[in-house]
């Protein structure tokens, strides 16, 4: 406690937090995209899991619906990209 800053070392990365930074990074990509394209093409109208509430299916395909969906969707893709630019920190020194 005399004034100097006490600076501990920087933490070592290994190679499964690369790993996992890559992977995370893919799965949001395609995540992302399955939830942008999905709800627009004929796999949604098809769903088992919304023909399990028959009163529900209407709202199911209700473009609100879908778009909100879809937004979830560019959200991860956001997510993915700050992933993407954040994976940097493992190979620039």
């Amino acid at each position: 406690m005399n004034g100097v800053p006490n600076f501990s070392p920087a933490p070592r990365i290994r190679w499964y937090h690369k790993a996992f930074a890559v992977f995370f990074a893919l799965f949001t990509i395609e995540l992302g995209v399955f939830l942008v394209v999905a709800p627009w093409t004929g796999i949604w109208d098809r769903n088992a899991l919304a023909k399990l509430a028959p009163r529900c299916y209407e709202l199911w395909l209700s473009p609100y619906v879908r778009g909100a969906v879809s937004g979830v969707g560019i959200v991860n893709l956001w997510v993915a990209l700050a992933e993407v630019i954040a994976l940097r920190r493992y190979w620039v020194k």
